[in-house]
């Protein structure tokens, strides 16, 4: 579910800075551009992790359920304080870590199959 939502902070932050940006005339020091070029890295992750699990109907209705509620939560989490929700980012990265560090784990155990890299990840 991780990567459900972690392209969520890049495109709620990019869209936020963007509407600033147009409101106050400023530019934004290359910020947009940063937080949107990272969601589109995260959203890639997922087009990867959803080329090697194939999930089934329920599983993606699953992931449009979490990344509704989530994106909704940040924009709002956003608004009141983008400390913040920057300080939040910087928890799903810890938990990222220990996410791809367990799967290295089971992937060296032999408890999960070592595919080959999907055509979208190369």
């Amino acid at each position: 579910m991780l990567e459900t939502v972690a392209a969520v902070p890049g495109m709620v932050g990019g869209l936020l800075l963007h509407c600033k940006s147009l409101k106050q005339f400023e530019h934004s020091g290359g910020w947009i551009k940063a937080l949107l070029e990272e969601a589109e890295n995260e959203r890639m992750h997922l087009m990867t992790f959803m080329e090697v699990s194939q999930p089934r109907w329920y599983e993606r209705a699953l992931v449009f359920a979490v990344q509704g509620v989530f994106f909704n939560a940040y924009f709002l989490g956003y608004l009141i304080s983008p400390k913040f929700a920057h300080r939040v980012v910087g928890y799903l990265e810890e938990e990222a870590i220990h996410s791809y560090t367990e799967f290295l784990k089971e992937l060296g155990n032999g408890n999960i199959e070592n595919v080959p890299a999907p055509a979208i990840a190369i």
